[in-house]
């Protein structure tokens, strides 16, 4: 009974997709949305008003207006702002009958009506209708000759995955708050709503925190950068490189990703990849150091010691700053490559480990064990104050407590190990999702890169349940992609490397299997590079068959 039971549920489930492939029109719109009715007729766009009703909050009414103004300016026509629903022109509405990032578009010739069950549905709707639009909707000049108009559809639409993110390393190479913000607007144009801000590593200390200003004065700054791959022998480039946000400017980044729909997840990498750390406070480290902001790429066997409680003070203090910065409900706490060379030898560690009373047995080490003590101590802080861990998939190496979430970052492998144990995992594997990688076989020809190569096809090939037993696909909270930044020294740089993957991301987090056409999504892709042309982003043309960033073939990209 159980079996035909389970083949009903894929007979139907398949049923489904088939329908919501049948129903879905080929829009230019990228992720395209669940379902797409063309009707006859258009909506005459410029000098439209717009209107919504009191279940408009703030955040919704800023979106509404400055979509308002966006119309006004490239239409040429004003498309006036009331506060009470109109029977013409463009209106909206919250409906408690629709989930929290779901939204609907009704377009007919006399309206568009667009319903969500929040402000991030609304802000959902209005990408959507800027992709439907004219491509001179994006700019910054009156457009009186374009085809202000809007075919007749009904659009229901809503996300495949709750967790739809994006990682953006800026220890390695530093970013500003005006980039940063400029990589949180695509994020939003692609419905993505968690920002993975990593901003603690070897290289660099990105954030103040007062209680340890050192990390900042020392941390933030390193001596020189390594030269592409100059490990042996070491060749550097002589000179001094860094910077960090205040925690002024953290409170910006973090309210405006807010106003997008988008969550700030901070990453403070621990216990390994501290050496900006060590480097301002060398008594952390099992050694005394002294240590130096490391210049180098790669993984140092300098680790924080955790033999010392001083290490744990330390780390409770930043969290509680950190806590104290972003409202994020996890908070990622790194967990990868972290050597244990040091804590064989380190007196304080093994008398921590027998205190503990770790042992070594057939699968790990005792050291291993001590690293879990480390994560399974610092979980318990994070759970006391309300917040859950994410870590790198190394977390799961010996023993892992309840309530940790994974990022499975070494294949596929870690985030399928962590649903069958019961542990909620994000993923993020490299062979399908970093965005470091190269883009075209001709590697001559791309700006000088850490390696491997991800065409945009194989991004968009990517099933994330795939291999997941049925039971547990419900511990895959979603899908993100990892953007780190050895050899992307630039804006330009790096927004090359982002996109247009960052489309074929988009539609893996967001459509269900059945909606995937790469042929579509290509003939869509575009359209965006058109709008990208207008927001003034730097995109990749691999996929049209134009390879490289021109002026940048083989170099590394590091003007800033």
């Amino acid at each position: 009974m159980r079996h035909f039971s389970a083949i009903m549920a894929i007979a139907i489930s398949l049923l489904a997709v088939g329908c919501a492939k049948k129903t879905t029109e080929p829009v230019d719109v990228i992720p395209i949305p669940k379902s797409v009715t063309a009707k006859q007729g258009t909506f005459s766009v410029a000098g439209a008003p717009v209107s919504y009703d009191a279940s408009i909050d703030a955040k919704a009414k800023s979106h509404i207006q400055n979509f308002a103004q966006r119309l006004t300016t490239t239409t040429g026509k004003p498309s006036m702002v009331q506060e009470t629903p109109a029977k013409k022109g463009f209106v909206f509405s919250i409906s408690n009958t629709l989930a929290d990032e779901e939204y609907s578009i009704a377009i007919s010739k006399k309206a568009v009506k667009v319903a969500a069950g929040s402000y991030k549905g609304i802000l959902y709707a209005i990408q959507t209708l800027g992709q439907l639009l004219p491509v001179e909707f994006w700019g910054k000049d009156a457009a009186p000759q374009a085809k202000w108009t809007l075919p007749c559809y009904t659009i229901k639409d809503k996300p495949r995955f709750a967790y739809r993110g994006m990682h953006l390393d800026v220890c390695r190479h530093f970013f500003d708050v005006n980039e940063v913000k400029k990589y949180l607007d695509v994020m939003a144009l692609h419905k993505m709503n968690r920002f993975h801000w990593h901003l603690t590593d070897d290289q660099g200390w990105r954030i103040e925190i007062k209680s340890y200003p050192k990390l900042t004065e020392i941390g933030a700054f390193r001596d020189e950068t390594m030269v592409r791959k100059n490990f042996s022998p070491y060749v550097g480039d002589g000179k001094r490189y860094g910077g960090f946000y205040t925690q002024e400017q953290i409170k910006e980044v973090v309210a405006y990703a807010e106003s997008l729909g988008i969550t700030v997840i901070p990453e403070v990498d621990l216990p390994g990849h501290m050496v900006a750390a060590l480097a301002s406070y060398p008594e952390l480290g099992c050694s005394g150091g002294p240590y130096k902001v490391w210049t180098m790429w790669g993984v140092d066997e300098h680790v924080l010691c955790p033999g010392k409680e001083a290490t744990f003070k330390f780390l409770e203090s930043v969290l509680t700053e950190i806590m104290e910065l972003f409202p994020s409900e996890y908070i990622h706490i790194g967990g990868d490559e972290c050597p244990k060379t040091e804590w064989a030898k380190c007196p304080d560690c093994q008398k921590r480990i027998k205190e503990l009373g770790l042992k070594a047995d057939d699968k790990h080490t005792a050291e291993t064990y001590l690293q879990n003590y480390v994560t399974e101590r610092v979980q318990k802080f994070l759970n006391d104050h309300g917040r859950k861990i994410i870590g790198w998939d190394e977390i799961l190496e010996g023993n892992l407590a309840k309530g940790a979430t994974v990022m499975s970052w070494r294949g596929v492998e870690g985030g399928i190990e962590a649903a069958e144990k019961g542990f909620d995992a994000i993923m993020t594997p490299n062979s399908y999702m970093y965005f470091d990688y190269y883009q075209s076989e001709d590697h001559d020809k791309e700006p000088f890169g850490i390696g491997g190569r991800l065409p945009i096809d194989t991004v968009y090939a990517y099933e994330p349940l795939k291999g997941i037993s049925a039971d547990k696909t419900g511990h895959i909270l979603g899908v993100q992609a990892n953007l780190w930044t050895e050899y992307i020294g630039s804006n330009e740089h790096l927004e090359y490397m982002a996109l247009p993957r960052m489309d074929a991301l988009s539609e893996v987090q967001w459509c269900d299997p059945g909606q995937k056409d790469f042929e579509r999504f290509v003939k869509s892709l575009k359209n965006m590079c058109a709008i990208y042309d207008k927001l003034g982003y730097t995109y990749s043309k691999d996929v049209f068959g134009e390879i490289g960033l021109p002026g940048h073939e083989g170099h590394v990209v590091d003007d800033k």
